[in-house]
């Protein structure tokens, strides 16, 4: 089955992160409301982008207001982890840490201008 994954972030500036995705990530852009809203696309995963102007950046009945950042991400495969974070540290995109190795694999956490994490991931034997 061919099922779309839709994930949605809280972003600061919509257009910066339209631009981040798309520049960076090869994502597409599927829809610019900026400043309210955008989404992106990769393959089977569409990453919706809600700015503070969006009904998704609506205080809580709480007062809680949603923002950007926390542990939870995006997992993006890639075949050359190495070579990836040089390429992204040399267009000045920021990281939370530096590469980290287990059994499974190598990755390392991205963080887009907002400040959500973006995970990069090699497994393991993949080169």
């Amino acid at each position: 089955m061919d099922e779309t994954v839709h994930v949605r972030y809280m972003v600061d500036d919509v257009a910066k992160a339209l631009a981040f995705y798309t520049d960076h990530l090869g994502f597409t852009v599927e829809s610019d409301a900026a400043p309210a809203f955008g989404s992106v696309r990769r393959g089977n995963l569409r990453l919706l982008l809600a700015g503070p102007q969006s009904s998704a950046g609506r205080p809580m009945p709480d007062g809680a207001i949603p923002g950007p950042g926390g542990w939870n991400r995006i997992h993006v495969i890639v075949p050359d982890l190495a070579a990836e974070v040089a390429r992204l540290k040399a267009e000045g995109c920021e990281f939370r840490n530096e590469i980290v190795t287990g059994p499974g694999g190598s990755q390392i956490l991205l963080l887009d201008p907002s400040g959500n994490v973006v995970e990069l991931f090699q497994p393991a034997g993949q080169r």
